[in-house]
C-alpha cells in the first residue's frame, strides 16, 4: 500500500478591497448576478460572473425549478452561456457568491461536484487554469486552479481507457 497525500492551495483575503480591480470587478458582477436569482424554492442565491480572455464577463445565477433536479447552478449557467457566445475564448476566472436570508453569506460557499467537473473540462478544454474566487462577506477565498478544487477530476481521456 502507498499513501498519497493532496494539499490544496487556497489564499484568504479579509476584503474584497485587497484585490485587483478587475476581481474586485468580477465580485461586484456575481454579487449583481445573485440579487437575480430564481431561488423561490431554496431561497439560497447564488451569483456568479466570468472574465473570459477577451475581457468579456458573463453572468450567472442559480435557476431553480419546483422539479428540483431541473434547475441549474449559477457556475453552469455562467460557464455555459460563455462558451456558447464565446466559444473561442478562454476563462480566466469565475467570482461565486450567495444570498440567504436577505444578506450575502459570511464564509465563501464553493461550487458543487458537477459545477467542479463542468469547470475543469473548461479549464482543460483551454488548456488554461482558471482562478476561482469565491466571495463571502468575512472573508475571500482564492484558489489558482480548479484542479485544486478536484485533484481526482474525471477527465475525457479516462474515456479511452
Amino acid at each position: 500500500m502507498k499513501k498519497t497525500q493532496i494539499i490544496t492551495t487556497v489564499f484568504e483575503y479579509d476584503s474584497v478591497d485587497e484585490l485587483p480591480l478587475k476581481e474586485q470587478e468580477l465580485v461586484k458582477n456575481a454579487k449583481e448576478a445573485a440579487l437575480r436569482s430564481y431561488s423561490p424554492y431554496s431561497k439560497f442565491s447564488v451569483g456568479a460572473a466570468i472574465l473570459l480572455e477577451n475581457d468579456e464577463i458573463i453572468q450567472g445565477n442559480n435557476q431553480e425549478n419546483s422539479a428540483y433536479p431541473s434547475g441549474l447552478c449559477a457556475e453552469r449557467v455562467a460557464m455555459f452561456y460563455a462558451n456558447s457566445k464565446f466559444p473561442d475564448s478562454a476563462v480566466k476566472a469565475i467570482a461565486v457568491t450567495a444570498r440567504t436570508n436577505g444578506s450575502f453569506s459570511g464564509n465563501p460557499i464553493p461550487p458543487c461536484g458537477s459545477c467542479r467537473q463542468v469547470l475543469l473540462e473548461t479549464e482543460e478544454r483551454f488548456n488554461q487554469p482558471i482562478k476561482l474566487i469565491l466571495y463571502g462577506e468575512k472573508k475571500i477565498r482564492i484558489v489558482e486552479t480548479i484542479k485544486e478544487m478536484l485533484p481526482l477530476y474525471f477527465e475525457k481521456e479516462m474515456l479511452d481507457e
